[in-house]
């Protein structure tokens, strides 16, 4: 096996071959980190590398292996956490000039969590500033670039983990999702996103933006993230929203059949524009369920569109959270960033009042589907990867801030706090991937990752790799 081939290899084969100690952890390592260093100039994906760290502790995790010691279930396999999630004494700088110097003092459960599975981080991932837009641009760390077209998005906000993972810098990545921040850049990457059902995976400190904020997996296979996601789930005191209870056996229980569901298929939402280029293969993918067996039913609007709600979380959130910062950093802070801090200091308390209850009555319309359906599929977005510097495809209407129409599949399943995960369902003609959306109720974690394995089972998709 080249070292290529070794850096796209499944985690779960991965660990197989480290158990039996056909594979070191150092052999791994040492594969992944020259990948990483090698690709850094072309990608810029890994804003604060802890490459000497990750080659300590992959040697610590070759002599656990040599000495028969029982092994953790991500045993020597490389990580990258977003750069968004705290992380004891390694910068956690959000894409800003505001906390280019922050090193916390403790790390954020999942972090945790991760490093006692025995996983190794090799760095923090890029962000767009504060994670505020679904691209990959920063005024701190530059711009992340598309691996499968160099110049193009990776998305946002968890962009660097998702040109990573597409790159095969390691086989797990950690996103976070407030309005698609995970499925985004899955589709615009053509890798496996899963944001879980809120509360599924524990985030602290608690992230002040209406309680939208999921974590999650991002890798090139489904099992891949169902063997991440049961490292990271499961209550945690520093998160009063964590669920109760431990996680599922998502990997063990992931090929169960789905034949006989009941699936519902929204190619728009019965209000989203949507690019031909990414209708087309969706609609195709889409037959692959009636081929598993499942009752298949094209639908149009399921709710009301909630995009003027989704507005006033944003810029409001953005505002109180950022808004602070303007007057020291405003000359370095990304324009359209403030803009839309601008445009949430518009509203009043009152104005945020009423848009929450909008939002419990439009969670609880999202959670009436699936009383009807077992699934629910769109399209990941409305439009394939378009260049940086962008925040709207050139071929839609602009605006100086408000990106959020072209996510438009995404942020509905944040409000509503059901699992929805991106696979990756074929290119447009000229090479960028497109998404497959899939939502299930909320708690149905198990259920969007079985669907997921059962849709890559019957369209492969991990044995494409992109031209990097």
């Amino acid at each position: 096996m080249t070292d290529t081939d070794l850096c796209f290899t499944s985690a779960v084969e991965l660990r197989s071959l480290i158990a039996t100690k056909q594979l070191s952890p150092v052999e791994l390592m040492d594969a992944v980190l020259a990948r990483a260093e090698a690709l850094q100039p072309t990608l810029n994906v890994i804003c604060t590398s802890t490459f000497d760290a990750a080659r300590d502790a992959a040697k610590a995790s070759a002599e656990r292996v040599a000495r028969g010691e029982p092994l953790g279930p991500l045993e020597g396999l490389p990580v990258t956490i977003k750069d968004l999630t705290m992380t004891k004494g390694v910068r956690t700088m959000a894409g800003s000039w505001v906390y280019a110097e922050r090193v916390p003092q403790e790390d954020a459960p999942l972090v945790e969590r991760l490093r006692d599975a025995g996983a190794i981080s090799i760095g923090k991932t890029t962000v767009p500033e504060a994670g505020w837009i679904g691209c990959g641009d920063s005024p701190l760390t530059g711009s992340t670039h598309n691996p499968w077209r160099h110049g193009f998005n990776a998305g946002g906000s968890s962009s660097g983990a998702a040109a990573c993972a597409a790159a095969g810098i390691g086989p797990l990545h950690q996103g976070s999702d407030g309005a698609g921040s995970i499925r985004m850049p899955a589709a615009f990457c053509g890798i496996y996103g899963l944001k879980p059902s809120f509360g599924r995976v524990p985030i602290a400190p608690m992230s002040n933006n209406e309680f939208n904020s999921h974590a999650g997996p991002m890798t090139r296979t489904v099992a891949d993230a169902a063997l991440m996601l049961g490292a990271m789930a499961g209550p945690d005191d520093r998160d009063f929203t964590s669920l109760e209870g431990a996680p599922a056996d998502y990997l063990a229980e992931l090929d169960k059949p789905i034949a006989g569901l009941r699936v519902a298929f929204s190619p728009d939402l019965g209000y989203l524009p949507v690019d031909a280029e990414v209708a087309e293969p969706v609609l195709h993918a889409v037959e692959a369920f009636r081929e598993l067996g499942c009752e298949v039913e094209q639908v149009g609007a399921l709710w009301d569109d909630p995009i003027d709600t989704e507005r006033c979380y944003w810029s409001t959130s953005m505002a109180g959270n950022m808004g602070p910062y303007v007057d020291t950093f405003g000359e370095r802070m990304d324009p359209g960033l403030l803009a839309c801090i601008e445009d949430g200091r518009r509203y009043s308390a009152v104005d945020l009042v009423q848009h929450r209850q909008k939002r419990l009555d439009f969670a609880r319309t999202v959670q009436d589907v699936f009383r009807r359906y077992d699934l629910l599929l769109t399209p990941s977005l409305s439009v394939a990867a378009f260049p940086v510097g962008r925040i709207i495809p050139e071929h839609w209407p602009q605006h100086d801030w408000d990106w959020l129409r072209w996510a438009g599949f995404s942020y509905p399943f944040n409000q509503g706090w059901v699992p929805a995960a991106s696979c990756p369902c074929g290119f447009t003609a000229d090479g960028r991937p497109v998404g497959l959306q899939i939502v299930a109720g909320r708690f149905q974690d198990l259920r969007v990752l079985q669907a997921s394995r059962a849709f890559e089972e019957a369209r492969p998709w991990a044995a494409h790799r992109p031209p990097v």
